[in-house]
């Protein structure tokens, strides 16, 4: 298995900015590093958000495939890119507060590491850089779901 090279900027957004060098729960750290760049697009209107987090969802398909490929390792724990995307999916239409962040990340982390139906099929079955992201997208849109029910009885 070769190293990411962080100078190579499609390893560096694979890896989360570093993020996912974390020697344990990289996917975790991948998570906290996305919360930055969340509160940078948290004020964006909702079609912008979304537009921004399907390019990044889109764009990572190429990231983790081309990282995996190149580190000669499928879905390699510290490409983080994957939790990232699946974060923002959580955090749509989220309101403003730390509550609701710790919220969204908690739920984003339960759901991708229980991995319930489709989330664990998309992790095993899928392959290549689809299938790095997929299970984490879908993670984030049952997250998305959880939170939008949860802001509807508190928020």
């Amino acid at each position: 298995m070769n190293k990411p090279q962080l100078s190579n900027p499609v390893h560096l957004l694979a890896f989360g900015f570093g993020s996912g060098m974390a020697p344990k729960a990289p996917g975790t750290f991948g998570t906290l590093a996305a919360i930055p760049f969340f509160l940078l697009m948290q004020g964006l209107s909702l079609p912008v958000y979304i537009g921004i987090v399907v390019v990044a969802s889109l764009v990572g398909i190429y990231l983790c495939g081309k990282t995996s490929e190149d580190m000669g390792v499928h879905d390699h724990g510290g490409i983080v890119w994957d939790e990232f995307c699946g974060f923002w999916i959580t955090m749509i239409a989220a309101p403003t507060g730390w509550m609701w962040i710790v919220i969204g990340f908690l739920l984003f982390r339960l759901f991708d590491i229980w991995k319930p139906w489709p989330v664990k099929v998309a992790d095993e079955k899928v392959h290549g850089g689809l299938g790095i992201m997929l299970d984490d997208l879908i993670a984030g849109v049952y997250a998305f779901l959880v939170m939008q029910v949860l802001i509807a009885l508190w928020g």
